[in-house]
Parts: structure tokens; sequence; C-alpha cells
């Protein structure tokens, strides 16, 4: 008997026999000791199932034929699937669904913040690079905040303020390659902040820990605290200000942000708290579409947006782990975990030098992402001792985010990512427009002549990087893992998980995570989830290293959605720190 598949584009169109249907399922189950493949003794292809003897316990995949979508929130993914389902394609489903996480996860995202996208078009069979990431005000500089006392940038308030450029990257994203309205797209959101939602532990528990600093603004009191306090769990929170600020971008387009009454009450607000915003900083705000940048990886092309994004470090880490054979050292073996965190300190090194807004700055991109500098970086390594003072190389030739996925029917595929950095951003709320503005001016150095130092008009470093995948030229995996410095380390874990060990889209996720952040020890400190036993963490201090055991959001949150090469099914998996879900038809 054989089973036909749902019309999509030809190159995807399958018909299944009895025995590969048999097989698919054979790769959604875990025994106690052995995936099942019924009827055939191998896998569909090396990291497209589990291994034997998983340690993990992983829940199967989400696999689908038409269209899925992969969000933190299930109501922001719910909503994306109800778009594919109208007619709408990926990239109009993904704006639906930030729109909906801008409400529902306030403190992670929302249209006071940036966004980054790649694009896989079907159509043209091309990847496109969206950088919709604002600048700092015209009349901010380092020597205005050198003026005022400061040695390095605050970590909130309006001192910390860049022009919100996600709205504008809506705009560019349905204008190229949507097939709906901004109106369309944007109309579960309206419905849901004026009807409420009910508020989940995860984003209660975050949200709560914002309440001191949200205090401190009368209108973000106003906004998120409710009866004077958060949301508690369960309980319906409706945002009407956000409804009404959505209800008015419907109508009018970008230019209602950019060019209307939102900027004008944006920039009133600014003069009356502090903030250095005029209108010329909204009326000449653009987003830029972008060549994408990549390395390949064991016959995968992993691809970033360049930068101000840092996409560029996973890339880096990439080549540099490409030297050691990684499936030899084991799965979060001291050996494996050792070598990593020494090749992230080095990307790090020249993170801190060379990530910086490349409009304004030339810089050494392709020679960072080169092979052969990933090998002169790799002979820093000690195999045996943890280094605690690295300096940048020279390639010159002479925490708070959500992350989105869709793929549609025709198999146009989007990796979003859009935030506002820290919880609640800045912290404050304009007025009554319902949205926290973003403190992604924070990300700027006060040090005179650095790449990455606050000027007039300037786009800072961004945590922020989407990810995609392709093999030999075709789409295979749209993923990212939000989580500020985490998310190159998370790109670079999940995708040696798929790689290097073969792990399926949900096992990759849920496998334990290692975490290195700078602190006041020498070295800095390598964060462990559960899963790293005793015995390696001994081996690690051993060699130098300061670990400790953590887990939760600190690890990131990961979203992935796979076109499987020889089936044309759509795979996904999500993040079990969130509240995330994949949702599929």
């Amino acid at each position: 008997m054989l089973l036909a598949l749902p019309s999509c584009r030809p190159v995807f169109r399958a018909v299944l026999s009895a025995p590969v249907l048999a097989i698919l399922l054979g790769i959604a189950m875990i025994g106690t000791e052995a995936v099942v493949h019924a009827q055939s003794d191998e896998p569909l292809g090396h990291g497209y199932s589990r291994p034997a003897r998983s340690p993990h316990g992983s829940r199967s995949e989400v696999i689908a034929p038409h269209g899925m979508v992969a969000a933190s929130q299930p109501l922001a993914a719910q909503v994306g699937l109800d778009i594919l389902k109208a007619g709408g394609n990926a990239i109009d489903a993904a704006v639906a669904v930030n729109a909906v996480l801008g409400l529902v996860e306030p403190h992670m995202n929302g249209i006071g913040g940036d966004l980054f996208a790649l694009v896989w078009d079907a159509d043209t069979e091309r990847l496109y690079g969206l950088n919709a990431t604002g600048r700092a005000p015209y009349e901010i500089s380092r020597e205005t905040l050198v003026r005022q006392g400061y040695s390095r940038m605050p970590g909130n308030g309006p001192l910390t303020w860049t022009v919100p450029g996600a709205v504008d990257g809506w705009h560019e994203l349905l204008e190229r390659f949507g097939t709906m309205s901004l109106a369309e797209v944007l109309a579960p959101a309206i419905r849901y902040a004026r009807e409420g939602f009910p508020v989940s532990e995860i984003i209660q528990r975050q949200w709560a820990g914002a309440m001191p600093s949200l205090v401190q603004w009368p209108d973000s009191a106003a906004t998120y605290l409710p009866n004077g306090r958060p949301p508690r769990v369960g309980e319906v929170f409706r945002n009407p200000r956000l409804a009404d600020t959505y209800d008015a971008i419907a109508r009018g387009g970008r230019d209602a942000f950019y060019k209307g009454d939102i900027a004008r009450r944006i920039v009133s607000f600014s003069e009356g708290n502090g903030g250095y915003f005029t209108m010329a900083d909204f009326e000449d705000h653009s987003s830029v579409w972008v060549e994408p940048v990549s390395t390949n990886y064991r016959g995968y092309d992993v691809w970033e947006v360049p930068p101000n994004s840092s996409g560029i470090l996973a890339l880096m880490i990439l080549n540099i782990m490409e030297g050691y054979d990684v499936p030899a050292l084991g799965k979060n073996t001291a050996d494996a975990i050792h070598l990593y965190t020494e090749a992230k300190k080095l990307v790090w090194a020249d993170r801190d030098t060379y990530v910086a807004d490349a409009d304004a700055n030339e810089l050494p991109t392709q020679p960072l992402i080169s092979k052969s500098y990933a090998d002169a970086r790799r002979q820093l390594i000690d195999p045996e001792r943890a280094s605690t003072d690295v300096a940048p190389g020279q390639p010159f030739d002479h925490s708070d985010t959500v992350y989105l996925t869709v793929v549609d029917e025709d198999r146009n595929a989007i990796s979003l990512i859009e935030s506002i950095f820290g919880g609640f951003g800045s912290m404050v709320v304009p007025g009554d427009l319902g949205f926290a503005l973003q403190n992604r001016g924070s990300g700027f150095t006060l040090e005179e002549g650095h790449l990455n130092s606050l000027e007039p008009h300037k786009r800072s470093l961004h945590t922020n990087m989407p990810g995609f995948v392709t093999r030999d030229g075709q789409p295979f995996m749209s993923f990212g893992v939000m989580g500020g410095a985490m998310q190159p380390q998370g790109h670079w874990q999940v995708l040696s998980n798929i790689i290097d060990f073969g792990m399926n889209l949900q096992e990759a996720g849920d496998a334990a995570r290692v975490r290195h952040s700078p602190s006041s020890r020498p070295g800095g400190t390598v964060a462990v989830e559960p899963g790293v036993s005793d015995e390696v963490i001994a081996e690690l201090r051993r060699r130098g290293h300061n670990v400790v055991r953590a887990g939760g959001g600190g690890m990131g949150g990961y979203q992935a959605i796979m076109i499987h090469p020889e089936t044309g099914m759509l795979h996904g998996g999500t993040d079990v720190r969130k509240d995330g879900q994949v949702v599929g038809y």
C-alpha cells in the first residue's frame, strides 16, 4: 500500500512505501537499549536519528508533511500554524509569531527591540540575510557619557536606548517575501493583547524577578505590574496599550512607528526622561539586507548573519573544533569540554576586539572565519591546562531573546531572532505605548578608539544570531539558540550533537550543555548541566577550570526545523528549558 504525500515543491515530493514509513516511525521511538528501525538495520542517514543506548531519554521529534512552526511559547506557535493553514507562507507566519511573542514574553522581546533573520527563498533557491537592528541617537556619543562620569555603559535606562528595528524588519520581510499584509499578520496578536493570555510558570518567574526595576518607572509598572504586582501563574494578563500600538501599525504600516504618532510619543518621553532620541533618529532608520556568511563543518554549510551580529563566533568555534576528532573525544567528556572551552576563550578575545558595526568600520570578517586562521588559533590551546589570559589574534590581511523558525509547504524557511536584550530591556516603557524599549546600547564600549565605541547613529555589538544549515546547496536545517552570550556556544553544541554524535533535533536540544562565562576567577567560569559527571568535573578542575553546576534558561533556548533530505518531511525540536513548542500539519 502506498501513501501519497500532499503536494509541495517537486524536489520534496515523495511517495513513501510501508518499509520507509516503518523506518520513520522507528526514528521517533526509543527503547531501553537501542532505537528500533522496523524492517531495516540502518537509520535514514547520519545525523537524522537517535544513537543507540541514548543517555538522554528525549521525547520524539515532531514530524509533519506540510508546514511547521517552532517557537518559545505555545500560543505564539499555534498562531503561526494558523497563518500557514490560512494560506500564508513561512515569512507571514514568522512575523505573526514574533508579534505574539512580544506580548506573551514581554521581558524577552517586543517592538522596542531588534531582529535578525535568515530567509531561504524556495523560488530562487537562495539564502538571504536581514539586519534589522537600530542605531544610537544622533545626539549621543562616548564623550556624552564620559562627561557625565561614566567609565562603562550603564545596563539599563534611557542612556542605553537605540532605535528599535523590529517593526521595520517586519515590513522588509513582508515586502520582499510575504504574501499577507501587516494588518493580517498582526490581527492575532491584537486579539490576544485585548482578550489576554494565561501566564506560564517559567515566564512568571522571570517576570517577577524584574519587579524591583519595573516599579522605578511608573509607565513600566502600569503596563507590566497590574494591581501593583506581576501576574501570577495561570492569571490572565491583558495589554490593551500594546493592542492600540499594534493596531496603529496595522493601519499605518512601518511609517506609523517611525514617522508618525508612535515615534513622536517616544521622542517626547525621551526628552522628559533623560534620553537623547530625536525624530531624525526614527525617520532615518532603515534595515539592511546582507549577504550571509558561512563555513563548512564536516560537509554541512553553516550560515550566519555577519557583524554587528555575533554569528561569526559560532563559525569560528566550528572551525577550531573541526581540527579535533570530536566523536572520538566523546560527548561531554573532560577532553571535549576542555578543548571547546579553550576554543571559546580564543573566539571571545576576537569578539571583544572585532565584532562591531560593519557600516562604521572595516571589519576582518572573512579572515576571522577562514580555516587558516582557525588553524593558527588552535595551536594556542594546551590540551592539559586551562588558559587564564587570552589575547585577540591578528586576522587582518595587512539575555534576553526569543528565537523562532518556520518552514512552509513550498519549503520557504525563515530563521528569526528578536530581542530587547536584557530582561524587559531598558526597563522603561515610554508612556502608554505598552512595550519596553531595548537596552541594546549597553553593548557599546566607552573605550576610546575601539571599533565598538559609542558613536552617533552607530549600531552596537549584537549578541543575536539566527542560524541556518544547507547541504549540497539545499536547505537542511533552520535553527537558533537564544540566550545572550550563550548563543554561539549553543550553536556549536547543538550542531555537534547532530553532526558529530548523530542525535535527532529533539535530543540535540535536550542534551546537557556547557557555558563558559567571564568571572572574577582567572580563566572565567565553566557552568555544566546535570548529565556531566562528577568525574568529568573533577578532571576539569585538575586542568585549572573553575567549574560549577547550573542549568535552566541560562543555558539558552533552542528551536530547530529540519527538512529531511531523503523524505522531504519536516522534523522539529524545541527546548525543555523554555515553554517552547513545535507544531506542524
